[in-house]
Protein backbone atom coordinates (compact mmCIF):
# COMPACT_ATOMS: atom_id res chain seq x y z
CA UNK A 1 0.00 0.00 0.00
CA UNK A 2 1.52 3.11 -1.11
CA UNK A 3 0.25 6.67 0.70
CA UNK A 4 0.12 9.67 -0.76
CA UNK A 5 -0.45 13.20 0.71
CA UNK A 6 -0.58 15.59 -2.24
CA UNK A 7 -3.38 15.08 -4.66
CA UNK A 8 -0.82 15.53 -8.20
CA UNK A 9 1.06 12.41 -6.41
CA UNK A 10 -2.26 10.63 -6.35
CA UNK A 11 -3.07 11.38 -9.72
CA UNK A 12 0.51 10.28 -10.93
CA UNK A 13 0.02 6.83 -9.49
CA UNK A 14 -3.66 6.37 -10.81
CA UNK A 15 -3.32 7.22 -14.16
CA UNK A 16 -0.61 4.66 -14.27
CA UNK A 17 -2.82 2.37 -12.96
CA UNK A 18 -5.72 3.29 -15.69
CA UNK A 19 -2.83 3.24 -18.75
CA UNK A 20 -2.63 -0.39 -17.17
CA UNK A 21 -6.02 -0.66 -17.85
CA UNK A 22 -7.31 -1.04 -14.00
CA UNK A 23 -10.66 0.24 -13.13
CA UNK A 24 -10.50 2.12 -10.03
CA UNK A 25 -12.91 1.72 -6.59
CA UNK A 26 -12.64 4.43 -3.97
CA UNK A 27 -13.39 5.20 -0.05
CA UNK A 28 -13.57 7.93 1.85
CA UNK A 29 -13.16 8.15 5.08
CA UNK A 30 -12.10 10.37 8.19
CA UNK A 31 -10.12 7.57 9.59
CA UNK A 32 -10.87 5.96 13.12
CA UNK A 33 -11.96 2.74 10.55
CA UNK A 34 -14.00 -0.27 12.23
CA UNK A 35 -15.42 -2.86 10.68
CA UNK A 36 -17.76 -0.98 8.85
CA UNK A 37 -15.27 0.61 7.16
CA UNK A 38 -14.01 -2.33 6.66
CA UNK A 39 -17.10 -3.78 4.61
CA UNK A 40 -16.79 -0.92 2.42
CA UNK A 41 -13.19 -1.87 1.69
CA UNK A 42 -14.06 -5.16 1.21
CA UNK A 43 -16.86 -4.22 -1.58
CA UNK A 44 -14.81 -1.94 -3.55
CA UNK A 45 -12.16 -4.36 -3.78
CA UNK A 46 -14.80 -6.44 -5.54
CA UNK A 47 -16.25 -4.04 -7.57
CA UNK A 48 -12.65 -2.60 -9.03
CA UNK A 49 -8.90 -3.58 -9.92
CA UNK A 50 -7.37 -0.74 -7.71
CA UNK A 51 -8.66 0.35 -4.48
CA UNK A 52 -7.95 3.99 -3.46
CA UNK A 53 -9.17 4.89 -0.05
CA UNK A 54 -8.75 8.55 1.94
CA UNK A 55 -8.51 9.85 5.48
CA UNK A 56 -9.10 13.37 5.49
CA UNK A 57 -10.99 14.67 8.83
CA UNK A 58 -13.23 17.43 7.26
CA UNK A 59 -13.17 20.53 9.29
CA UNK A 60 -15.63 22.19 6.15
CA UNK A 61 -18.54 19.61 7.89
CA UNK A 62 -18.19 20.26 11.60
CA UNK A 63 -19.59 23.85 13.15
CA UNK A 64 -17.72 25.56 16.31
CA UNK A 65 -19.34 23.41 18.57
CA UNK A 66 -18.86 19.96 17.45
CA UNK A 67 -16.45 17.57 18.16
CA UNK A 68 -13.47 18.23 15.85
CA UNK A 69 -10.37 18.78 17.87
CA UNK A 70 -11.47 15.50 19.96
CA UNK A 71 -12.53 13.49 16.81
CA UNK A 72 -10.71 10.08 17.31
CA UNK A 73 -7.35 9.78 15.25
CA UNK A 74 -6.32 6.30 14.99
CA UNK A 75 -3.42 6.41 11.57
CA UNK A 76 -1.66 3.47 12.76
CA UNK A 77 -4.16 1.27 13.37
CA UNK A 78 -6.13 2.63 10.75
CA UNK A 79 -3.36 1.77 7.79
CA UNK A 80 -2.46 -2.09 8.98
CA UNK A 81 -6.59 -2.32 8.27
CA UNK A 82 -6.01 -0.86 4.97
CA UNK A 83 -2.55 -2.90 4.17
CA UNK A 84 -4.78 -6.21 5.10
CA UNK A 85 -7.42 -5.68 3.14
CA UNK A 86 -5.03 -5.11 0.21
CA UNK A 87 -5.48 -1.58 -0.36
CA UNK A 88 -3.28 -0.26 -3.14
CA UNK A 89 -3.45 3.40 -2.66
CA UNK A 90 -4.21 5.61 0.58
CA UNK A 91 -4.55 9.45 0.28
CA UNK A 92 -3.80 11.09 3.67
CA UNK A 93 -3.59 15.21 3.15
CA UNK A 94 -3.03 17.37 5.30
CA UNK A 95 -6.06 20.04 5.68
CA UNK A 96 -3.20 22.78 3.59
CA UNK A 97 -3.75 20.53 0.95
CA UNK A 98 -6.99 20.55 0.45
CA UNK A 99 -8.20 24.14 1.26
CA UNK A 100 -4.97 25.95 0.43
CA UNK A 101 -6.18 29.36 1.06
CA UNK A 102 -8.48 28.67 3.76
CA UNK A 103 -12.10 27.03 4.52
CA UNK A 104 -13.77 30.62 4.31
CA UNK A 105 -12.79 31.86 0.53
CA UNK A 106 -12.82 28.31 -0.95
CA UNK A 107 -15.25 27.66 -3.14
CA UNK A 108 -18.10 25.09 -1.71
CA UNK A 109 -20.57 22.68 -3.27
CA UNK A 110 -24.67 23.32 -1.75
CA UNK A 111 -27.20 20.18 -2.72
CA UNK A 112 -30.49 22.14 -1.90
CA UNK A 113 -33.72 20.35 -0.63
CA UNK A 114 -32.83 16.78 0.61
CA UNK A 115 -29.61 19.04 2.85
CA UNK A 116 -31.78 20.62 4.51
CA UNK A 117 -34.25 18.34 6.71
CA UNK A 118 -33.15 15.81 9.38
CA UNK A 119 -29.44 16.30 10.03
CA UNK A 120 -29.38 18.85 7.89
CA UNK A 121 -31.50 21.11 10.11
CA UNK A 122 -29.65 20.43 13.53
CA UNK A 123 -26.28 21.07 11.77
CA UNK A 124 -26.65 23.99 9.40
CA UNK A 125 -23.71 23.81 6.84
CA UNK A 126 -23.32 19.99 7.94
CA UNK A 127 -23.80 19.03 3.96
CA UNK A 128 -22.39 21.33 2.67
CA UNK A 129 -18.98 20.74 4.19
CA UNK A 130 -20.15 16.92 3.05
CA UNK A 131 -21.13 17.68 -0.61
CA UNK A 132 -17.63 19.79 -1.08
CA UNK A 133 -15.30 17.48 0.20
CA UNK A 134 -16.63 14.15 -1.48
CA UNK A 135 -16.65 16.80 -4.48
CA UNK A 136 -13.38 17.95 -4.54
CA UNK A 137 -12.24 14.22 -3.45
CA UNK A 138 -14.07 12.76 -6.58
CA UNK A 139 -12.07 14.97 -9.27
CA UNK A 140 -8.94 13.91 -7.30
CA UNK A 141 -9.49 10.56 -7.92
CA UNK A 142 -11.83 10.45 -10.75
CA UNK A 143 -13.18 6.81 -9.44
CA UNK A 144 -15.21 4.67 -11.78
CA UNK A 145 -17.03 3.60 -8.53
CA UNK A 146 -17.38 5.33 -5.16
CA UNK A 147 -18.15 3.30 -1.63
CA UNK A 148 -20.59 4.73 1.41
CA UNK A 149 -22.18 3.21 4.36
CA UNK A 150 -25.73 2.98 4.32
CA UNK A 151 -25.77 4.14 7.99
CA UNK A 152 -25.47 7.88 7.04
CA UNK A 153 -29.12 7.38 4.82
CA UNK A 154 -29.01 11.36 4.50
CA UNK A 155 -25.40 11.52 3.21
CA UNK A 156 -25.39 8.62 0.88
CA UNK A 157 -29.04 10.46 -0.45
CA UNK A 158 -27.26 14.02 -0.81
CA UNK A 159 -24.16 12.22 -2.85
CA UNK A 160 -26.40 10.40 -5.32
CA UNK A 161 -27.99 13.64 -5.73
CA UNK A 162 -24.72 15.36 -6.16
CA UNK A 163 -23.54 13.20 -8.17
CA UNK A 164 -26.81 12.65 -11.08
CA UNK A 165 -27.02 16.39 -10.71
CA UNK A 166 -23.02 17.47 -11.61
CA UNK A 167 -23.09 14.35 -14.46
CA UNK A 168 -20.64 12.35 -12.67
CA UNK A 169 -19.81 9.11 -14.18
CA UNK A 170 -19.03 7.40 -10.73
CA UNK A 171 -21.52 4.27 -9.73
CA UNK A 172 -22.74 5.06 -6.10
CA UNK A 173 -22.56 2.37 -4.35
CA UNK A 174 -24.60 1.76 -0.93
CA UNK A 175 -23.37 -0.98 1.99
CA UNK A 176 -25.88 -1.87 4.48
CA UNK A 177 -24.96 -1.17 7.67
CA UNK A 178 -22.90 -3.40 9.74
CA UNK A 179 -24.06 -3.50 13.95
CA UNK A 180 -22.71 -4.90 16.70
CA UNK A 181 -24.39 -8.41 17.72
CA UNK A 182 -26.84 -6.19 19.97
CA UNK A 183 -28.11 -4.26 17.06
CA UNK A 184 -25.76 -1.12 17.73
CA UNK A 185 -24.61 0.35 14.26
CA UNK A 186 -21.11 0.42 14.48
CA UNK A 187 -19.99 4.57 14.46
CA UNK A 188 -16.82 6.07 15.23
CA UNK A 189 -18.47 7.94 17.67
CA UNK A 190 -19.09 4.62 19.69
CA UNK A 191 -15.84 5.07 21.85
CA UNK A 192 -16.83 7.81 23.21
CA UNK A 193 -20.12 5.74 25.18
CA UNK A 194 -19.50 5.35 28.55
CA UNK A 195 -19.93 1.47 29.98
CA UNK A 196 -23.17 2.34 30.67
CA UNK A 197 -24.47 4.26 28.17
CA UNK A 198 -23.21 1.34 25.74
CA UNK A 199 -25.56 -0.90 27.03
CA UNK A 200 -28.80 1.32 26.50
CA UNK A 201 -27.39 2.46 22.99
CA UNK A 202 -28.83 -0.16 21.11
CA UNK A 203 -32.61 0.90 22.25
CA UNK A 204 -32.09 3.15 19.25
CA UNK A 205 -31.86 0.49 16.79
CA UNK A 206 -34.57 -1.43 18.35
CA UNK A 207 -37.19 1.03 18.42
CA UNK A 208 -36.10 1.82 14.92
CA UNK A 209 -37.05 -1.78 13.97
CA UNK A 210 -40.45 -1.50 15.72
CA UNK A 211 -41.75 1.19 13.97
CA UNK A 212 -40.59 -0.66 10.88
CA UNK A 213 -42.87 -3.33 11.97
CA UNK A 214 -45.75 -1.09 13.13
CA UNK A 215 -45.66 0.31 9.42
CA UNK A 216 -45.22 -3.50 7.98
CA UNK A 217 -49.00 -3.95 10.10
CA UNK A 218 -50.52 -1.27 8.18
CA UNK A 219 -50.38 0.92 11.06
CA UNK A 220 -49.67 4.80 8.93
CA UNK A 221 -50.37 7.01 11.79
CA UNK A 222 -46.63 8.43 11.20
CA UNK A 223 -46.71 11.28 13.86
CA UNK A 224 -48.26 8.46 16.57
CA UNK A 225 -45.46 6.17 15.95
CA UNK A 226 -42.38 9.53 15.69
CA UNK A 227 -44.13 10.78 18.98
CA UNK A 228 -43.90 7.02 20.77
CA UNK A 229 -40.31 6.84 19.58
CA UNK A 230 -38.85 9.93 20.63
CA UNK A 231 -40.57 8.98 24.06
CA UNK A 232 -39.21 5.44 24.13
CA UNK A 233 -35.48 7.14 23.30
CA UNK A 234 -36.55 10.43 26.39
CA UNK A 235 -37.21 7.27 29.03
CA UNK A 236 -34.09 5.54 28.36
CA UNK A 237 -31.85 8.20 28.67
CA UNK A 238 -31.49 9.88 25.00
CA UNK A 239 -31.79 13.34 24.09
CA UNK A 240 -33.94 13.17 20.50
CA UNK A 241 -32.64 15.24 17.88
CA UNK A 242 -35.35 14.10 15.17
CA UNK A 243 -37.25 10.78 14.50
CA UNK A 244 -38.77 10.40 10.99
CA UNK A 245 -40.54 8.23 8.65
CA UNK A 246 -39.90 9.36 5.49
CA UNK A 247 -39.78 8.82 1.17
CA UNK A 248 -36.22 6.73 0.93
CA UNK A 249 -36.20 8.81 -2.17
CA UNK A 250 -37.16 12.31 -1.59
CA UNK A 251 -36.63 12.44 2.05
CA UNK A 252 -39.57 13.84 2.60
CA UNK A 253 -43.21 13.05 3.56
CA UNK A 254 -44.52 9.41 2.65
CA UNK A 255 -47.40 9.38 0.01
CA UNK A 256 -49.12 7.13 -1.48
CA UNK A 257 -46.41 6.65 -4.43
CA UNK A 258 -44.22 6.34 -1.81
CA UNK A 259 -42.18 2.63 -3.04
CA UNK A 260 -39.44 2.53 -0.18
CA UNK A 261 -40.12 4.24 3.58
CA UNK A 262 -36.81 5.46 5.55
CA UNK A 263 -37.34 5.82 9.31
CA UNK A 264 -34.12 8.04 10.39
CA UNK A 265 -33.02 8.81 13.61
CA UNK A 266 -30.95 10.94 15.45
CA UNK A 267 -30.39 11.10 19.24
CA UNK A 268 -27.56 11.97 21.81
CA UNK A 269 -26.68 9.66 24.88
CA UNK A 270 -24.91 12.10 26.70
CA UNK A 271 -22.51 13.83 24.97
CA UNK A 272 -22.39 11.52 21.70
CA UNK A 273 -24.50 11.69 19.08
CA UNK A 274 -26.13 8.68 17.39
CA UNK A 275 -27.43 8.23 14.23
CA UNK A 276 -29.52 4.93 12.52
CA UNK A 277 -32.21 3.99 10.16
CA UNK A 278 -34.01 1.50 8.73
CA UNK A 279 -35.62 0.71 5.12
CA UNK A 280 -39.39 -1.02 4.32
CA UNK A 281 -40.15 -1.71 1.23
CA UNK A 282 -43.95 0.06 0.61
CA UNK A 283 -44.39 -1.33 -3.13
CA UNK A 284 -42.95 -4.87 -3.69
CA UNK A 285 -42.62 -4.05 -7.63
CA UNK A 286 -40.13 -0.86 -7.01
CA UNK A 287 -36.51 -1.10 -7.86
CA UNK A 288 -34.66 1.62 -7.70
CA UNK A 289 -31.26 0.70 -6.12
CA UNK A 290 -31.86 0.69 -2.08
CA UNK A 291 -34.40 -1.60 -1.52
CA UNK A 292 -33.11 -3.59 1.41
CA UNK A 293 -33.40 -3.28 5.26
CA UNK A 294 -30.86 -2.35 7.49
Amino acid sequence: MKTYSTATALRAAISAARRAGKTVAFVPTMGNLHEGHIELVRRARREADVVVVSIFINPLQFSASEDLSTYPRTLSADKEKLFAEGVQFLFQPPVEEIYPEGMDSHSKVSVPAISEKHCGASRPGHFTGVATIVNKLFNIVQPDVAVFGEKDFQQLSVIRKMARDLCMPINIIGVATARAEDGLALSSRNGYLSEEQRQIAPVLHRILQETREAIACDYDSYSVLEAHAEQVLRDAGFEPDYFNICDARSLGEVSPDTEEVVILAAAKLGSTRLIDNVTLTMNPSADWGMLAAN
